[in-house]
């Protein structure tokens, strides 16, 4: 089904929104007004956007480290969402959780994982929970290419074929883990081919590209939704930052970096297509463009000014008691 036009302005402008929040962060944190660690979206907001557009707050998502994109593409309320990252109060997590664990339970955004490796079990179980209750709902677990290599990654794909469970695991290979490059770290040089050897229907898209993430992962969202089990769902992007914030990038050539940053930007693409197709004006395209560039200043103003979690929540939401 093609999208509308309202839907077509919704993408855009979840993805718009991503990139300038996360270049905002990046300034943010070089003069060291942000603390712990960051990891960085931009250049792949078309792969989080494209799947996530086919999600509501009752399905669940679990991310990585690397999570602020898919928090604001499925819905998160971006000033929290800075308070956040920024460590203060009136976060997502009223500012304890920071970068690496931001979550948003109300959104079914189940949280960023520190831990490479640790969602996809995670999101295993979420869609086991709606399993068992009879719900439609499905899970989503967003890794890299990097976290396509542990166990735990492996035990769960097994274990959602073994239940038949309502999980799509989404692998954004960037073409790096960390510092190493895929060609060496991936054995079998196919990260969907080894997934299909657990019994995965497998599917490997262009990331930049959100209308072919979009339309792959409605075809297998919809057949987890429908109780035809799990699906995997390669989306091959690029990152434009470092693994994290103040990585200098040694192992990439400035030829590479400046070559992603001309033809492979997800909202260049996008751009181009929409208006060369008719669907969306420039016009409305700047209208977007403008907003997203007053909200996340506006956003990191907020958080600046915003004070520090009070000393007396220091020990409230760490543990639990059954």
């Amino acid at each position: 089904m093609p999208l509308s036009h309202d839907q077509l302005l919704d993408a855009y402008r979840r993805m718009r929104t991503i990139r300038e929040f996360e270049d905002a962060v990046n300034v943010e944190f070089s003069r060291g007004h942000i603390p712990g660690f960051v990891h960085l979206y931009a250049g792949e907001e078309a792969s989080g956007v494209g799947v996530c557009m086919h999600l509501d707050d009752r399905d669940y998502i679990i991310s990585t480290h690397r999570g602020h994109g898919h928090c604001i593409a499925k819905g998160c309320d971006v000033k929290a969402m800075m308070l956040e990252v920024f460590g203060k109060a009136g976060g997502l997590c009223g500012g304890k959780g920071g970068s690496m664990h931001i979550a948003d339970l109300q959104r079914g955004m189940l949280g960023a994982n520190a831990i490479v490796g640790a969602n996809p079990p995670l999101a295993l179980g979420a869609a086991l929970s709606a399993k068992v209750r009879h719900t439609d709902r499905v899970s989503v677990s967003f890794t890299g290419d990097g976290a396509s290599n542990q166990g735990t990654t492996f035990e769960a794909l097994n274990m959602a074929v073994a239940l038949q469970l309502p999980v799509i695991f989404v692998v954004e290979n960037n073409g790096y883990g960390a510092a190493t490059g895929v060609s060496y770290a991936v054995g079998s040089k196919d990260i969907a081919g080894r997934a299909a050897g657990f019994g995965l229907p497998t599917l490997v898209v262009d990331g930049t590209d959100f209308f072919a993430v979009y339309e792959a992962a409605q075809g297998v969202i919809e057949r987890a939704r429908s109780g035809g089990g799990p699906s995997l769902l390669e989306t091959r992007c690029n990152r434009f930052y470092g693994h994290f914030c103040g990585d200098a990038q040694g192992y990439r050539s400035k030829e590479e970096l400046a070559s992603v940053r001309k033809s492979a930007d997800p909202l260049t693409i996008f751009r181009a297509r929409v208006v060369g197709e008719n669907l969306l004006t420039e016009a409305e395209l700047d209208g977007i463009d403008k907003q997203a560039r007053e909200q996340i200043p506006a956003a990191v103003a907020a958080a600046k000014a915003a004070p520090a979690p009070a000393e007396s929540e220091l020990t409230t939401d760490v543990y639990i008691s059954y």
